[in-house]
């Protein structure tokens, strides 16, 4: 297994290969989500890639891998716990998407490299970091309709990490940044559609139901 020193190393270099401009289709028509599920009584995890039609928001696709998690809960490591699953899960689809938002950060990471990242430059596909809360940064705002947004800053630099993306009137907003090959702007567009009726995207909504049932089958 990784040491804790060894994890950052690998994150440090690779953190040197994400591109964060626009290097996807157009248009969209084939979005993915990304979620991993824990088992609160055990090392089970469950990883789920969930295929949506951009447009209808139909599920086209799922695929789930459960097994023991692979690297210890460390801040900033995330990754490393949580990709092996979401990597095994993807082996398994029939297509590519176009696009995967994760549920979880990509450059808004101390090390510019959360799970968005990492699973962009492993799989060399446009990935867009969409976390609940935030890790780092800080930031005023935004304003309370949808579609308003706030910069996240770095505290020491003011370097812009992501954005602050309110996807519904009057609900807590969701953090947005780059991944891998696509740029800040084009990923908040994608996280916005995706967030037509709920506060989360589609596509995490639906890949953490299918994470969930994928779990509860194996541990029964």
């Amino acid at each position: 297994m990784l040491t804790e020193a060894e994890a950052i190393l690998i994150q440090q270099a690779l953190s040197q290969r994400v591109i964060r401009h626009d290097e996807l289709p157009r248009p969209v028509r084939v979005i993915a989500g990304t979620d991993v599920e824990y088992d609160k009584h055990s090392d089970q995890i469950a990883g789920a890639i969930v295929l949506l039609d951009a447009d209808t928001k139909a599920v086209l696709e799922v695929a789930t891998h459960v097994m023991r998690a692979p690297f210890p809960y460390i801040p900033g490591l995330f990754s490393f716990r949580e990709m092996p699953a979401l990597l095994a899960a993807y082996q398994q689809l029939r297509r590519q998407p176009d696009v995967i938002i994760c549920d979880g950060h990509g450059l808004a990471h101390p090390r510019r490299f959360g799970l968005a990242c990492h699973l962009g430059v492993e799989l060399d596909i446009p990935t867009i970091g969409c976390g609940k809360t935030r890790f780092i940064g800080r930031y005023e705002g935004p304003d309370p309709e949808r579609g308003a947004s706030a910069p996240l800053l770095d505290e020491a630099t003011d370097e812009v990490l992501g954005l602050v993306l309110r996807t519904q009137t009057g609900i807590n907003p969701l953090f947005v940044s780059v991944g891998h090959r696509v740029s800040l702007a084009t990923a908040a567009q994608l996280v916005l559609a995706m967030s037509e009726a709920v506060r989360l995207p589609e596509t995490t909504r639906q890949a953490d139901k299918y994470a969930r049932e994928a779990l509860l089958a194996a541990i029964g």
